[in-house]
């Protein structure tokens, strides 16, 4: 059922490219660390001397993450949106399926195509530290993972958030301003408790575990994605 509906979903999302917003994200990251390493070669290998890669990494992860923000926002949007510009709620209500898998769909599809983004994210870095000759040895292919999909698992409760906006609200003002104040919040989150959502993705912690932001993102996402789905399901959509 659920593979029925992700079909469905991605069909309507056919002619709004959001494939190459998908690839724009992680391109536009890359690229602005390219030039920031071009500029400035000489003085940042020589301050990463002993770790040119986790050098990269680490400038790599400041960029990710108000790129996730932005980027989960505007993919809800546009997969929950669609149907409000469309006014097809009626259509796809209608379909033999209950309203929970409907949203849980959404959520899906938009989960899928963010993590499509930060996988790409992986290639294009160490296709940019080749070309900054930083070698083959001891590629941090395991840190690189990290930087990666943990943030991706910490920032679900943003993800279904989002969704749940986008898709209660016809108008998308709303879930986009929302939205991008989340994407500044964590630009700041380093300086907030570890209790406050907008500082799990950073994976920075007292515990100095980023498996816990981890496991407190992915709690905390289902149970917003329940709450939004218990809504969405008393919801009289139109």
């Amino acid at each position: 059922m659920m593979l029925r509906i992700m079909s469905v979903e991605f069909l309507k999302l056919r002619r709004k490219l959001v494939w190459l917003l998908v690839l724009l994200g992680p391109l536009g990251v890359v690229a602005l660390q390219a030039v920031n390493f071009g500029l400035r070669y000489d003085y940042l290998t020589k301050q990463y001397a002993d770790d040119l890669w986790g050098g990269l990494i680490d400038n790599v992860s400041m960029l990710m993450l108000p790129t996730l923000f932005i980027g989960l926002t505007i993919l809800a949007s546009m997969t929950a949106g669609i149907d409000h510009q469309m006014n097809t709620w009626k259509q796809t209500l209608a379909l033999p399926v209950n309203r929970a898998s409907i949203f849980a769909g959404k959520f899906a599809v938009t989960a899928i195509l963010l993590l499509c983004s930060s996988t790409l994210l992986v290639p294009f870095t160490l296709l940019l530290g080749f070309l900054l000759d930083f070698g083959f040895e001891e590629l941090p292919l395991a840190d690189l993972a990290m930087t990666v999909y943990y943030p991706f698992l910490a920032i679900m409760p943003f993800i279904a958030l989002q969704v749940w906006l986008s898709v209660a609200m016809h108008n998308q003002a709303l879930p986009l301003t929302v939205g991008i104040i989340g994407m500044i919040a964590g630009m700041f989150a380093s300086q907030f408790p570890d209790w406050m959502p907008w500082k799990w993705p950073s994976l920075i912690n007292d515990r100095d575990m980023p498996l816990y932001s981890v496991g407190a993102g992915l709690t905390l996402g289902l149970i917003v994605m329940l709450l939004g789905m218990c809504q969405f399901v008393r919801k009289d959509v139109r």
